[in-house]
């Protein structure tokens, strides 16, 4: 009988960076202090490429290593560099352990302040 080997691969695994995205974005979501995502700036870009939305999350993935960027709305009264901080630590372990992918940075833009309503 042969016995098959533990590591041996049978095929092939591919993330979608929508995946990657909904992931961060829970992560973020789950932050004191984040009041909601923001969206990303427009760029030559997204006007280019058909079906492009506006999103909260941008990947770049590279050999798989990714660069990500999150767009967030804060709290009034957060203070900005702890919460920024705990985003990227957040995020980064998160999509780390659910895909195996390598972050190697989680950029965090804060596009605005959300003040309580009355």
């Amino acid at each position: 009988m042969e016995e098959k080997k533990a590591n041996e691969t049978i095929g092939s695994l591919k993330i979608s960076q929508e995946v990657i995205a909904t992931i961060a974005s829970v992560a973020t979501k789950e932050i004191d202090g984040v009041a909601g995502m923001a969206t990303c700036p427009a760029t030559i870009k997204k006007f280019l490429v058909k079906g492009s939305n506006a999103k909260s999350i941008s990947i770049l993935l590279n050999d798989d290593i990714a660069m990500i960027d999150v767009y967030v709305n804060l709290k009034y009264g957060a203070k900005i560099p702890v919460v920024s901080e705990n985003i990227q630590k957040s995020v980064k372990e998160a999509v780390q352990t659910m895909t195996g992918i390598v972050v190697s940075k989680v950029n965090v833009f804060v596009s605005g302040i959300v003040f309580e309503g009355k």
